[in-house]
Parts: structure tokens; C-alpha cells; sequence
């Protein structure tokens, strides 16, 4: 047993149980855009013949975000929008450190970590949706760049090359400084339930769906984002 699932003294008299949170597809999801964004960011600063693979990364990123939001929808139900993205009110509660027995802080994403994921996927689609019309004046242009202005392009690739890129950057630092401070101040593991996707609670909580129906519903998802990313890659030999 990890030290996040530990039983707290307050509810050291109610029995533990194991709730699923993370669902596989969202596990997946996960730890690839993590890696995809890495990449993209290393590829982008070795550049040279780097930036080919660059571009593939980036065509991946679309594909996951297109899968994020749509799973965001008919996800498990720890990986939807509606359990996450709090209400001013829900907010509020939270950053007076009050709670009602519904909020569920910490089961899946506390209001101020939902509010950092809808900010992570919003700037990282904004990052994608730039690199598609950019222009590196060198021998990479995106596949949407024909759709353009010129001026759009510049601006577009100003935005990529320079603010979205640092933005990116500095958001998987607070992110990742997140998840050490909960580990080294509260004792709670953020790492493991990713990887497993149980957490051990003592409230009953609702439990997300994770089974081969469920699974079989990603991949065509998956399948579908990916497809229309070969589309609109296609566009640029139109």
C-alpha cells in the first residue's frame, strides 16, 4: 500500500475500498502526451533534420487532444469535464478549505488541478493549431498553411516559435511541481493512481467505467481522431 492510501487518522475507523478513478484510456492518454510533449519541445530545439519528426509529434498531439476532449465527454466518470471543472462556488469551498460530502476533492482532480488540465489542453491545442498554418522560412511549413494569410502565418508562427512554446514549458513545470509538493507536504501519491487507476477511499464515490466495452469505444475513437488528422494532413497536397 502506497503512503497516499495510507488510512487518515480521522477515518482510520471506516474500512478502506478500492475505487478504479483512472480509467485505462485516460492512463494512456496521459503518459503519452506527456512523452509527446517532451519530444516535440527537444525536437523543436535540436531542429535540423530533427524537425521532421517534430511535425510527427505534432500531428500525434492533435490526435490525443481530439481524443482528451471527446473522452472528456463519455469518458469515465473521474475523466469527464462535468467532475472536474468546478463551479465558482465548488471553488470557492475549496480555497476557504471547506467541503461538502459531494466535492469529493480528493478523489480525482482537486477544482485548481482541473482548472490547470482544461488550461494544459487549451494551450497545447493552441500550440497545434499554430504549428499547422506555421512557417519556419527554412523547409517546414504546416499543412494548413495554404488556408492562410501571410500575415496570419507570421503571426501564427510567432506564436509557436516563441510565447505558446515557453508557455507549454512552464506549465509542465508547475504541473509537475504540483505533484511534488502533494507528495512531499500531504503525503499523497498523485503518480501511482495514474499508473494503476485505483485509489484506496473510505467515502463512497462513484466509480469510473473501465472494461473491454469501454476500451473498444477508445480505440474507435482513437481511430476516428486519427483519421481526421491524416485528412487534414492531406490537405496540404490539395
Amino acid at each position: 500500500m502506497s503512503q497516499s492510501d495510507a488510512p487518515d487518522p480521522a477515518v482510520s475507523h471506516r474500512a478502506l475500498r478500492t475505487v478504479r478513478v483512472w480509467d485505462l484510456p485516460t492512463r494512456v492518454f496521459h503518459w503519452m502526451l506527456a512523452a509527446t510533449v517532451v519530444s516535440s519541445v527537444v525536437t523543436a530545439k535540436v531542429a535540423g533534420n530533427a524537425m521532421a519528426w517534430h511535425v510527427r509529434f505534432g500531428y500525434l498531439a492533435l490526435t490525443l487532444l481530439a481524443f482528451r476532449f471527446v473522452w472528456g465527454l463519455v469518458g469515465g466518470y473521474w475523466s469527464r469535464f462535468a467532475s472536474f471543472l468546478p463551479t465558482p462556488a465548488r471553488l470557492a469551498r475549496y480555497l476557504r478549505g471547506m467541503h461538502r460530502p459531494d466535492d469529493h476533492f480528493d478523489v480525482g482532480h482537486s477544482p485548481l488541478a482541473g482548472l490547470s488540465v482544461l488550461a494544459m489542453l487549451v494551450v497545447l491545442s493552441l500550440q497545434v493549431a499554430t504549428g499547422l498554418v506555421a512557417d519556419d522560412e527554412i523547409a517546414t511549413t504546416g499543412p494548413l498553411i495554404r488556408f492562410v494569410s501571410s500575415q496570419t502565418s507570421r503571426l501564427a508562427t510567432g506564436w509557436h516559435k516563441n510565447f505558446g512554446q515557453w508557455l507549454i514549458i512552464g506549465l509542465v513545470v508547475l504541473h509537475v511541481g504540483a505533484v511534488v509538493f502533494y507528495r512531499l507536504k500531504e503525503g499523497r501519491d498523485l503518480v501511482s493512481p495514474m499508473l494503476h487507476g485505483d485509489k484506496a477511499l473510505a467515502d463512497p464515490v462513484p466509480m469510473s467505467r473501465d472494461h473491454a466495452g469501454t476500451r473498444v469505444v477508445a480505440a474507435v475513437i482513437v481511430a476516428a481522431c486519427a483519421a481526421a488528422v491524416v485528412w487534414i494532413v492531406s490537405l496540404s497536397g490539395l
